[in-house]
């Protein structure tokens, strides 16, 4: 799935409404509080001077109007390595994949393909998700050394999502917790459609909630202003194991 343009004008004007409350520079807003350093292709240890970063910066300080910033930073990323967001990824099962976690254990992550039109979480693709998800617990322990703290990680907002909720077990659902994660696609993510158009509806809850802002005490401001915000969660890899034999 490409975003389309509308996606990334959505975080340009979100970095420069959240900049003027907390009285940052618009450069700060889009480095800590958008998904753009990572869509650049820039990896993820959030480097200002990482040239692709630095290159888009010295571009962009040139426009003048937050419509000239937008169209920028689409003509920018025409340009960029943007094959390099995608995670690293161990294996892959339809629709789910996995990676190695610096905490331990395995990340769980989700790419929405679309099947003949319909969304991979309608009810009638449920089955085809939970045989995907039993395939990648299957390999892990076939492939991995599981340990007593082996865990499986997730962050995403589509853990608000009954459908989404009902492919995993209760336990792991229990540990959600919000988190700020607001460079993520795992935050961002809520914005696209499943043909990466933006959902506009969502967009606007966010921008009109931003606009309501007088000023900003923490950082928790912001990450409240999205529609929905990320969730981790985690559970033994044992818990799915159990899970999907019954």
């Amino acid at each position: 799935m490409r975003p389309e343009r509308a996606f990334f004008d959505l975080q340009v004007r979100f970095a420069n409404a959240a900049a003027r409350i907390a009285n940052v520079p618009p450069a700060t807003a889009l480095l800590d509080w958008t998904n753009l350093y990572v869509r650049f292709g820039a990896g993820r240890a959030f480097d200002p001077a990482h040239p692709v970063w630095a290159a888009y910066i010295h571009g962009l300080v040139a426009q003048a109007t937050v419509e000239e910033q937008c169209a920028w930073t689409w003509h920018y990323l025409q340009r960029c390595p943007t094959h390099r967001a995608a995670p690293d990824i161990v294996a892959a099962f339809g629709c789910f994949s996995y990676a190695h976690d610096p905490h331990g254990g395995l990340r769980l992550h989700f790419i929405a393909r679309v099947e003949n039109g319909v969304s991979p979480l309608d009810l009638r693709h449920s089955r085809a998700r939970r045989s995907e998800l039993r395939r990648l617990i299957q390999h892990v322990y076939e492939h991995e050394s599981i340990g007593a703290e082996f865990d499986v990680r997730g962050t995403s907002w589509l853990y608000h999502l009954p459908a989404y909720r009902r492919l995993f077990p209760d336990a792991y659902l229990a540990s959600a917790k919000p988190v700020a994660r607001l460079r993520a696609l795992s935050l961002w993510g809520q914005f696209l459609d499943r043909h990466g158009a933006l959902r506009v509806s969502q967009a606007e809850v966010l921008l009109a909630r931003l606009e309501r802002l007088e000023r900003l005490v923490h950082i928790d401001d912001i990450a409240q202003c999205f529609p929905s915000p990320a969730l981790a969660v985690r559970a033994p890899i044992h818990l799915f194991h159990e899970y999907f034999r019954e």
